[in-house]
């Protein structure tokens, strides 16, 4: 194993990325409706999907979680305790806690039916894929084999069939 440290530079960016990161989902958890009107109607079909929709994001968001064990930790730095998973639901998709995030924020954009809400996903979304690809390059200096799991393994939306490894 590859052990690099990361810069000065590297953590200041990782706790901003952080620190955005949880802003933007306190501010949707915590923001209310302006008024009784919706920004947009939600047909029955919907409001199921929706449900579905969170109930899936916080289940991929728990075990993709669980599957890091001591090396989960909200920075987008690998913690001393970091393993490449490629296994179980890491075979499937690189990012399952934000797949599982951003599953969630739309569940709530969905429900809420407000589009500040939508704006504060889609935020969440691109704060995601930035938070990601800086993950990733950390990944790729600590662990040799990531770039070959990176280019055979999507990384939110999961193929339902993995690729050979």
């Amino acid at each position: 194993m590859n052990v690099a440290l990361p810069t000065s530079g590297e953590r200041k960016l990782a706790a901003t990325l952080v620190a955005c990161q949880l802003l933007l989902l306190g501010t949707q958890a915590l923001l209310r409706r302006r008024s009784r009107k919706p920004d947009w109607p939600r047909p029955p079909v919907v409001r199921v999907a929706t449900a579905a929709l969170a109930v899936g994001g916080g289940v991929i968001l728990i075990a993709g979680a669980g599957a890091l064990g001591r090396g989960l930790t909200a920075s987008p730095l690998p913690n001393e305790h970091a393993q490449l998973r490629t296994g179980g639901l890491y075979r499937r998709m690189r990012h399952p806690i934000y797949s599982g995030l951003i599953a969630l924020s739309l569940a709530r954009t969905l429900d809420s039916r407000d589009h500040r809400q939508a704006v504060l996903s889609s935020a969440l979304i691109l704060l995601l894929r930035g938070k990601s690809s800086f993950e990733e390059r950390a990944l790729g200096r600590r662990f040799a084999d990531y770039p070959a799991y990176a280019a055979a393994t999507p990384r939110f939306i999961p193929r339902l069939r993995p690729s050979s490894p």
